[in-house]
């Protein structure tokens, strides 16, 4: 097994079981004890979890249980407004695109209003109503069961709509981004809808604040590899940064 994988595992371990000891996590994984304790070193210090005399604990909350969509919609909502406004510069007349649920993805659909010819695909009911009125913009609601507290489609009927689509351009929202982990996420049942997204575009963009840099959670979205542009605020730092330029990606600040 990889270390990256066997990191991973380790995290849905221990939050599972909120506490687990060296030794108990060698035996599980049939590694000598000084793995595990490199494995946990490296973990502590990416922010995933926290060790204690002789175990460990989960400790970042942000990244394994998401806030609720009011509290993430007030969220710095500056940094999210100029994310939103750089990536709807990124879409050209002409285009299909997709625009994941979020609140930041929202701001991309604001700035897209007095656009014209371009296509929208979302599973996001606040962003088909933000382009209600676009009279340039055709909009395509995937469908699928909505969540009422985000007004958000997902599941079985959200991701066959999406398996049948091919557009030039998919714009993921995403409350964890890392350099070497990529895109993951604390809920496993919005994990498909994601990657039907993903494997439905040409070219993926994720558009996430500086918050969710360096985060790692639970389920795997995507690899690193699979993003081509990462847009967040202007509030990162070069050293947060680097790691994904070093990966090829293009990185835009906001």
């Amino acid at each position: 097994m990889l270390a990256a994988e066997r990191k991973l595992r380790i995290a849905e371990l221990v939050k599972q079981k909120r506490v687990a000891t060296v030794a108990a996590l060698a035996q599980e994984f049939q590694v000598h004890e000084a793995t595990i304790r490199r494995d946990l070193a490296e973990m502590e210090q990416e922010g995933i979890l926290k060790r204690t005399h002789g175990g460990v604990v989960i400790v970042d909350r942000g990244a394994n249980h998401e806030p609720s969509f009011s509290e993430r919609a007030s969220e710095q909502l500056e940094q999210k407004k100029r994310i939103g406004k750089k990536a709807a510069e990124l879409i050209e007349d002409g285009e299909h695109v997709i625009l994941d649920s979020g609140t930041t993805t929202i701001h991309i659909a604001k700035n897209l209003v007095n656009r014209s010819n371009i296509t929208v695909v979302t599973n996001d009911i606040n962003v088909a109503v933000e382009l209600r009125d676009a009279q340039g913009i055709t909009v395509i609601v995937t469908g699928g069961t909505l969540y009422r507290s985000s007004f958000m489609l997902n599941g079985m009927f959200t991701n066959e709509v999406l398996s049948t689509l091919h557009v030039q351009k998919a714009f993921i929202g995403t409350p964890a981004i890392h350099s070497k982990y990529g895109l993951t996420h604390p809920e496993s049942e919005l994990v498909p809808t994601k990657k039907s997204m993903i494997e439905a575009a040409q070219e993926i963009i994720v558009v996430a604040d500086d918050t969710k840099i360096g985060k790692v959670t639970l389920h795997t979205v995507a690899p690193i590899e699979s993003v081509h542009t990462f847009i967040t605020g202007s509030e990162a730092s070069d050293s947060q940064l680097q790691p994904f330029k070093d990966n090829g990606i293009r990185v835009i600040t906001a």
